[in-house]
Parts: structure tokens; sequence; C-alpha cells
């Protein structure tokens, strides 16, 4: 059955000029999103997934009193609080603009004018790092974080892997070892190309917004670099990298450490948030 079925009253309150059987769902990692004319409704997948959400929203606020040169979802409501009936949601403004089509990159200036407006993006984001309200709101990643993240893939992943699984797991963590503890930058923790939005003029695409900030932290913009060169492959990667001269040695050696752990990161989480299908996805090539 259908969300839109299953959560029609509630739909129909939160988005009443839409027609319900007209509405746009997206499954996230953590959250199902409805995407009404201009606002959109996030519904926990998960009790945890809920538990974040009023961390979702300071960290929303937060961002939208920073000057980034890009757009992100403002929080309009909030319900389904712990202790009450209400399925919890959160609804949220809606900024236009579609994820970019991988095909769109086959064109030389495209990616030219993509890479300068992704490099602009962590700029911002770094900058925004130092800001006193912005460190006083947004978590600081944990010192030894990775570390910590390694012993817990061996301790609930691998008994779900395979032999050959989990040698692949090993080269992988290990190479977390020698990365360094960072916390002066706003990070999105997500960056891959479905969580930012783009409009198309004359040709060419410009930055319009970016959604998803579950995983904001001060930590490492290689995180945020990590994502984009999954997204969007080794080329793109290079000239974000060399615009914001970040393609020295210790920065590859960072990103490629970070880029390895995604999968497993997806399904630490999901293991933890009883999000099955996640899990199967995120361990396929451990098994």
């Amino acid at each position: 059955m259908s969300i839109r079925t299953t959560h029609r009253a509630l739909l129909s309150r939160l988005l009443p000029d839409d027609n319900p059987h007209q509405l746009t769902v997206r499954q996230g990692q953590f959250h199902l999103v409805v995407m009404g004319t201009d606002r959109v409704v996030c519904l926990p997948r998960t009790r945890a997934a809920a538990a974040r959400l009023p961390h979702r929203v300071a960290a929303l606020h937060a961002l939208a009193g920073l000057d980034l040169g890009f757009r992100t979802p403002e929080p309009l409501l909030q319900g389904g609080a712990h202790g009450t009936d209400e399925e919890p949601f959160l609804v949220l403004s809606r900024i236009p603009g579609e994820p970019l089509e991988t095909d769109a990159l086959d064109d030389a200036e495209v990616v030219d004018t993509v890479a300068a407006q992704y490099a602009k993006l962590l700029s911002a984001l770094a900058r925004s790092g130092t800001g006193a309200t912005v460190r006083a709101v947004l978590p600081h990643a944990a010192e030894g974080q990775w570390r910590r993240f390694a012993e817990n893939v061996r301790a609930e992943l691998f008994p779900l892997m395979s032999d050959r699984g989990r040698l692949r797991a090993e080269r992988e963590l290990t190479a977390l070892d020698s990365l360094p503890h960072l916390t002066r930058a706003v990070v999105h923790g997500d960056l891959g190309a479905e969580n930012v939005l783009w409009e198309w003029t004359h040709g060419l695409p410009h930055l319009s917004g970016v959604l998803d900030w579950d995983d904001v932290t001060l930590s490492d913009p290689a995180e945020d670099l990590a994502a984009i060169g999954a997204s969007y492959g080794h080329e793109l990667l290079e000239r974000v990298l060399i615009l914001g001269d970040w393609s020295h040695h210790g920065f590859l050696t960072r990103i490629a450490a970070i880029r390895s752990t995604f999968a497993l990161q997806q399904a630490l989480y999901a293991l933890r948030d009883g999000d099955e299908e996640e899990l199967v996805d995120g361990l396929a090539d451990y098994r």
C-alpha cells in the first residue's frame, strides 16, 4: 500500500493545496519524502530517524542564517513529539531544481560550470565553520570517530560478512588509521548527486540548493569531496580539487580512505536503525 494511501489524512492536512494522488514520493536512507508544490513532508522510516528530527531542525535553522550562496530547506512545522500518538513528521520548504543527470557531464562546458560551483559551495562551508554561532549549534566530529567506526564495523557487521568480505573491509578500515581529527569546516556528510539541486539557464546548470542535512557536522571537507567523486567520477572531482586548491597528496589520501567506507557506513546505520533493505544493499559487496 502506498504512503499516499496510508498517510492520506496527514498529507491532506500538511499539503492542502496538492492532490494526494499526484504527490511525488522519494525514498531516502532515513526518510520518505513527499513532495508538494512549495513544501515537502519528511516521514522518518525508523524510530531512530524520528528521534533525530529535533537535531535536524536545529541544524537547518543554523544553516538558514548563513550566507552560503545557495538555498537550504527551512523547517516550517514539526509534529509527532515523543509521548504523543501523532505520526512523526517534518515539513520543509521546497527548493526548486533537480539533481544533475549524469549524461549532462558529457559536455565540457557543463563540467567546468559544475566544478566551479562545487568548489564555491565547499569554500562557503569551510568559511562558515569558523563562525561562533555555527560552532555552538552544529555537532563537532568526535575525537577518534574513525577508530570507533572501525571497531563498530568489526563488532557488528563482520559477523554478517563472508571471509572475503571481511578481508576487504579490513583493508578499508586500516586506511582510516591515518585520518586526522579536523573540525574547522561545515561538512554536509552526504553530498551525493541526489542531494544537490540545479536549475538550467542558457544551457548551463546553476546550483539552486542542497538537501538532506541529517549528517551535517564540523569535520573534514574530504568527506564531501569523497561523495562528489563517488557521484560524478574522477574527472569532475579532479577539477573541483584544482579550483579549490585541495589537490595535495594529503587531501587525496583522505578522500580515498573515506570514500572506501561509504557502503560500510550505510550498512552500519541501517543495522542500527533496523532498515533491512538498506543493510542488504550496503553489504552487497561483502557477502
